[in-house]
């Protein structure tokens, strides 16, 4: 065997390394809160860009969870997750 070929043992090491980073990458980020420079609180961690909102805003959407839970029971067949995306094809 060459010497710039690596070992079966340092392959393995590696294809762990590389699992472990990819676990860590898919992993859920925790969702944190900030307050903007207008005022407004904005949730981290939920998608790319934050979700900001008014206080009253926030307290509107908490107030209707019930609501929103039911609702999101309901149309759960119909509704994208990370791992299902929809297809956004228009309809001919």
């Amino acid at each position: 065997m060459s010497n710039n070929q690596p070992t079966t043992e340092q392959m393995l090491k590696r294809i762990q390394e590389l699992e472990t980073a990819l676990a860590a990458k898919n992993a859920p980020k925790a969702i944190s809160f900030k307050v903007s420079g207008k005022g407004a609180v904005s949730a981290y961690g939920l998608q790319r860009f934050p979700v900001t909102l008014y206080g009253e805003q926030w307290a509107r959407l908490i107030a209707a969870l019930p609501v929103l839970q039911a609702f999101l029971n309901t149309h759960k067949s119909e509704l994208s997750t990370k791992d299902n995306p929809r297809s956004t094809a228009p309809a001919a």
